[in-house]
């Protein structure tokens, strides 16, 4: 006797294709037995954890048979300090994935929408359609969010705005001003989501700050991730920032325990540690000049990012190029599944590991 599982499950899973993330080193040394493996292909931190973070997770150690404290109090405490925010308005999540998940299972169903641009980040339309929900997908303008043209998409159905800034894959950035007035469009029963998870890179004064517009949009959840420029990916930690009583459901349907103990201690410890975040930054801002002169040095064109990554035209389909960077030992990320197939999203590394990839590109074209 058989039957069809997949049949059995939600229409919304029923069409959806598993999340693709960046090859693992370790998958790559099985494959062709390389011993030295440039991975640039992530959005990781380059720089290893901040010697802080180590000391609180050995201090952690102890307590790995107990569970963790499922609100985070001290995290929880440490970013409303940070912030100047309330901890009833911090949403934890494994990851700032799972807050996105989290806000598509509070408020998406069947017979609601999302809207969201081209070239956004994948996992809007994969939690949109998971829900049963329907996705607005808006036109891009120059690889930006076209913010006057998601306001127009918005329809009666329409329950969550995801608005990622900088975003990923592009790294092009959105302005105070323009997202004022896009935000000043949307009617206070639809809400929008900020996503911020590379806005630790961006220090230049004509970038907002998402959590500066709370006390002006109630509709406002702004989320923000541990993974890149606080170098805590492996330990999946993220968070939003909402009104009171947009928290108050998220944490409804979020699971407990959702955040480990280690993960708390560490990103507790890391937002003590303002060297490593400027270092963080230091490093990023050096590589991205590096890699910048480099492909204009190989007449390779690309689109200028506020990310910790860069977007790279090859002109032509990219795939046989991946392939080859991966037996040279390089590790990047195609994106044609953004609709980008002539592009290449590459990760600034360590000076010598931005240095290997020119040269392997070098040798390539």
């Amino acid at each position: 006797m058989s039957c069809d599982y997949i049949a059995l499950a939600n229409m919304g899973v029923q069409g959806l294709m598993p999340y693709q993330a960046g090859k693992p080193i370790e998958e790559l040394q099985r494959e062709l037995g390389l011993e030295h493996i440039v991975k640039l292909a992530s959005n990781e931190n380059p720089l290893g954890p901040s010697k802080k973070v180590l000391a609180a997770i050995e201090k952690s150690f102890a307590d790995i048979t107990r569970y963790p404290d499922s609100n985070g109090f001290e995290l929880k405490q440490a970013l409303a300090n940070r912030l100047q925010v309330l901890p009833s308005q911090i949403t934890l999540g494994n990851g700032s994935n799972d807050v996105l998940e989290l806000v598509a299972r509070s408020y998406l169903q069947k017979g609601k929408s999302a809207i969201f641009s081209e070239q956004a980040f994948i996992v809007y339309p994969l939690v949109t359609q998971a829900c049963g929900a329907r996705s607005i997908v808006t036109r891009s303008k120059n690889w930006h969010h076209d913010l006057n043209a998601m306001a127009d998409a918005i329809e009666d159905d329409t329950a969550v705005v995801f608005v990622a800034n900088p975003n990923n894959p592009t790294g092009c950035a959105i302005g105070e001003a323009e997202l004022v007035d896009f935000l000043d469009k949307v009617p206070a029963n639809v809400l929008v989501v900020l996503d911020e998870a590379y806005i630790e890179y961006t220090e230049n004064g004509n970038f907002p700050d998402g959590i500066s517009l709370l006390t002006h949009y109630p509709n406002l959840i702004v989320t923000r991730t541990f993974s890149k420029a606080w170098g805590l990916a492996a330990l999946r930690v993220g968070y939003a920032v909402a009104s009171e009583q947009i928290t108050d459901i998220l944490n409804r349907v979020r699971q407990p325990f959702n955040v480990n103990s280690l993960a708390i201690a560490a990103a507790t410890a890391v937002l003590d540690d303002e060297d490593y975040l400027q270092r963080s930054r230091e490093v990023n801002y050096s590589g991205m000049q590096q890699l910048e002169d480099g492909f204009k040095q190989l007449g390779l064109s690309y689109i200028p990012s506020f990310g910790n990554f860069i977007a790279v035209d090859f002109e032509r389909d990219v795939t046989d190029i991946y392939q080859v960077l991966l037996r040279e030992g390089i590790i990047v990320r195609p994106i044609g599944v953004y609709g980008m197939p002539n592009h290449l999203r590459i990760s600034i590394g360590l000076e010598s590991e931005n240095k290997a990839l020119l040269a392997a590109l070098s040798r390539v074209l």
